[in-house]
């Protein structure tokens, strides 16, 4: 049998699994929805092509722009501070100073479990203009209410919070398992060499994370520019929330505008791809690929 395997080239066939079902729920459907995108096509009944007006229509669709813009905060935030927190936090489980780490370790990623609908509903709650705790405490501290879910210059900071604080467990289980893998015999010569623990964070800790922070600021971007669940749940006035995947869910299921959503499907696409190629070049320059 292992004669016949080697025969055929056995690790050919081993990987096989894998291109069937890329090709069955990746590369069929990408192109589907590209074509998708040249029709007018209300889901039911045969699509007609109309070209690349969806496209034209994208152009001078404010909904839209408003949509990517929101995306592009959500980006950029989750970006900075998931990461920023991330790796204090799991500096700080990894430390000697701290006290009960399994505990403080199961605590940091409950967040990460919850149902996001179900933090959404708490977090609406805990931003309610009249009676929400945030308010509450504003008022206490003799400060004004703020409208956080009825004002274009607030709404976004609910979404946001709630972005960072579900996403940042699990990123922090990721930097944590990075740090457990760098020796300590770099800190003990550290250590012996006179450098303090600032020092030892920057020159050792940071540059020993780097393909970890890399593999965190890829996966944090596909997740942000496909984040649905905080904005339609914590909606603003208008558009002053909404992402572009909840645009596109909205223009498809919502209008049933199927070819106006494959439309921002291939936008949405062709952002990541440039995102991701991006990242890799950096990283590329930098001699770490």
């Amino acid at each position: 049998m292992l004669k016949i395997f080697k025969k055929y080239k056995a690790p050919y066939l081993f990987i096989l699994p894998f291109f069937l079902l890329f090709l069955a729920f990746q590369l069929i459907p990408t192109i589907w929805t590209f074509y998708i995108s040249l029709t007018n096509w209300k889901g039911i009944g045969a699509p007609e092509f109309c070209g690349i007006n969806n496209y034209r229509k994208l152009l001078i669709d404010n909904m839209f722009w408003d949509a990517l813009k929101n995306t592009m905060v959500y980006w950029i935030t989750g970006l900075v501070f998931i990461l920023i927190l991330s790796v204090l936090i799991a500096s700080l489980l990894n430390s000697d100073m701290l006290k009960g780490k399994a505990l403080f370790r199961t605590v940091t990623f409950l967040p990460n479990i919850c149902a996001a609908i179900a933090m959404g509903l708490i977090f609406r709650m805990l931003f309610d203009e009249n009676v929400g705790l945030f308010n509450e405490f504003l008022s206490w501290m003799g400060l004004g209410k703020v409208p956080w879910l009825t004002s274009t210059q607030y709404s976004k900071i609910p979404v946001i919070m709630l972005n960072v604080w579900r996403n940042t467990p699990w990123f922090t289980m990721i930097v944590f398992s990075g740090l457990l893998n760098i020796s300590r015999d770099y800190y003990e010569a550290a250590t012996v060499d006179g450098a303090n623990k600032w020092k030892q964070f920057i020159y050792i800790t940071l540059p020993s994370l780097g393909n970890i922070l890399f593999f965190c600021s890829i996966t944090l971007t596909v997740d942000s520019w496909k984040l649905f669940n905080e904005s339609y749940i914590l909606p603003g006035p208008s558009t002053s929330n909404t992402s572009l995947f909840q645009y596109m869910y909205e223009s498809g299921f919502n209008i049933f505008n199927m070819g106006y959503a494959s439309a921002i499907g291939v936008i949405l696409i062709l952002i990541l791809a440039v995102l991701s190629v991006m990242q890799m070049v950096v990283k590329r320059k930098q001699g770490e690929l």
